[in-house]
């Protein structure tokens, strides 16, 4: 047996800590994450970063001050015709979303770029193998 608390449990703790708009925030792209791939494996990662992967990593889950910040490892290579991706645009893998207090997402856009995200390392593993 190990002591090494389960990631969820840190995800879970984190979203309870920060008790403010940025908790409800990451509770609710959680729970987009969870709708749109059963199959995601919640990581804890970088000290204290929630990590959300399938067949490698699909996004990072970090709080800010004014920030929610959603990054897509691969982002770059996705396509998002809602225009989601709103920060690390200069960068030639990664997009993140910046979402700030009162600031919705579009749940079905979000949930299709967490489909597209999987396609994708699903594409790069059958490759590798």
């Amino acid at each position: 047996m190990t002591d090494t608390p389960i990631p969820s449990a840190l995800i879970d703790q984190r979203i309870a800590e920060l008790g403010d708009w940025r908790g409800e925030t990451l509770a609710h792209v959680r729970a987009l994450i969870r709708e749109a791939d059963p199959e995601v494996v919640e990581e804890w990662k970088w000290r204290g970063v929630p990590v959300w992967s399938h067949d490698g990593i699909l996004c990072t889950g970090e709080s800010y001050k004014a920030v929610v910040k959603l990054t897509f490892a691969k982002g770059a290579a996705l396509a998002d015709p809602a225009g989601l991706f709103n920060a690390s645009l200069d960068g030639n893998v990664r997009r993140a979303i910046d979402l700030r207090e009162d600031e919705p997402i579009d749940a079905d856009a979000f949930k299709a770029l967490i489909h597209a995200a999987v396609a994708l390392n699903r594409s790069k593993q059958k490759k590798k193998g």
